[in-house]
């Protein structure tokens, strides 16, 4: 079938770019998007990172560090509408308000949202929700805004969202806990790289608190947070980052969800007509079946996707390596390859700055895994370096790189 009509749901990155790769390829038909945020697609990392550290490098407070180049694709955009439902058979994509949208292509790719602790605001008129979470530029305002007075602040969730909001926290001069219920960083790392963090987020005043499971209740002074054993821990401001949800919800009754999950082939396919990409989906990889909620592997599957829509088995397949980057504590690492590593790294190599290190480690299923921690590198070296082995990361080390 001839596809005039594409119907991209979700506007951020993963669709963005989903729309970009469907030109690319030359798609010249009618597309169209719909995005439950009212907003231009945005860099949500850099929500975390430099939106809520404050300045850039000149010094300046850095408001617009999330903003993305205006799209080119020329849709049509339907902004602050959400889909709701999907009919498969009469290729219908049904929106909020009652309107529909016939396609003859769709690219899934609607997303994830914060989970929660507890549900809800407090009373109408107070400023500060019971529970703070961090997922889209609504939540980032509200954040500055709320650390420009230096409250206390309970962070829930050791994750790699959860450091870089305690360390932005630290960098406004708050007072900061974080409770975890395991080392900080050491699920999504392992205990070698998460080890570095929590050291350097001690040295700057971070407290960390491995409490078990937390949750929330709530007192005449505010919301506190309760541990594992029943101790209470309070603060004027708590964010919990504890994870996300993909928005499959409007799906229901499509026929496209397996075990509540969208699983896609590795061109991005769930029928020959409708394909998925980003938070929302789940890819085939080496190690298994898995959701990469991760911003550079959601461009890679919205490339692939787009092809998959246009191609069908004539499009290249997805091979996905991982690429992941945090920052936070006076730290930025850059890693290439499956984390978390375990163990020390096979190779280690000393950069020219304070805390600056290269090293790899020799995963038990032939494949490596880099990780660069304040040093200068290329990604696409570091790719090579992954892939080549620690012969090749004795041979750069050697001439200098």
């Amino acid at each position: 079938m001839t596809m005039r009509r594409i119907v991209v749901v979700g506007n951020g990155i993963a669709g963005l770019t989903a729309c970009d790769s469907l030109r690319s390829a030359g798609f010249d038909g009618e597309l169209t998007v719909v995005g439950a945020e009212r907003h231009q697609p945005y860099s949500r990392p850099a929500l975390s990172k430099a939106l809520l550290h404050g300045v850039n490098g000149n010094g300046e407070d850095n408001l617009q560090a999330h903003e993305l180049p205006r799209p080119t694709h020329e849709a049509t955009e339907l902004l602050g509408v959400s889909a709701t439902g999907l009919d498969v058979d009469a290729r219908l994509v049904r929106l909020e308000g009652g309107g529909e949208l016939p396609y003859d292509g769709l690219v899934i790719a609607s997303g994830s949202r914060a989970k929660r602790l507890a549900a809800g605001l407090p009373e109408e008129g107070t400023r500060t929700p019971r529970e703070l979470t961090l997922r889209t530029i609504e939540d980032a305002t509200l954040l500055k805004e709320l650390v420009a007075s230096r409250p206390s602040v309970v962070v829930i969730g050791g994750g790699p969202l959860g450091m870089e909001v305690a360390s932005g926290c630290l960098h406004v001069g708050c007072d900061v806990t974080l409770v975890s219920d395991a080392t900080p960083l050491s699920r999504q790392l392992g205990e070698h790289l998460a080890g570095i963090f929590t050291s350097a987020a001690t040295r700057r005043g971070l407290k960390i608190i491995r409490g078990g499971r937390a949750s929330m209740a709530d007192s005449d002074d505010g919301p506190q947070v309760v541990l594992a054993d029943g101790t209470t821990v309070a603060a004027d401001l708590v964010v919990t980052a504890i994870g996300d949800e993909p928005n499959v919800e409007w799906l229901a009754g499509s026929g496209l969800l397996t075990d509540s999950s969208l699983r896609v082939d590795s061109r991005g396919r769930l029928r020959p007509d409708i394909v998925a990409a980003g938070d929302v989906a789940f890819f085939p990889t080496s190690r298994g079946v898995q959701r990469i909620p991760l911003w550079t592997s959601a461009i890679d599957q919205a490339k692939a996707a787009a092809v998959g829509l246009l191609q069908g088995d004539a499009a290249p397949g997805f091979t996905f390596q991982p690429y992941f980057w945090t920052e936070g504590f006076g730290l930025s690492l850059k890693a290439v390859g499956y984390t978390p590593v375990a163990g020390t790294p096979d190779f280690c190599e000393p950069g020219d700055g304070t805390d600056s290190v290269l090293m790899r480690w020799d995963n038990q299923d032939g494949s490596g895994t880099a990780a660069a921690i304040n040093y200068r590198i290329p990604i696409p070296k570091l790719r090579r370096l992954a892939n080549a082995g620690p012969e090749a990361l004795q041979r750069a080390a050697a001439a200098g790189v």
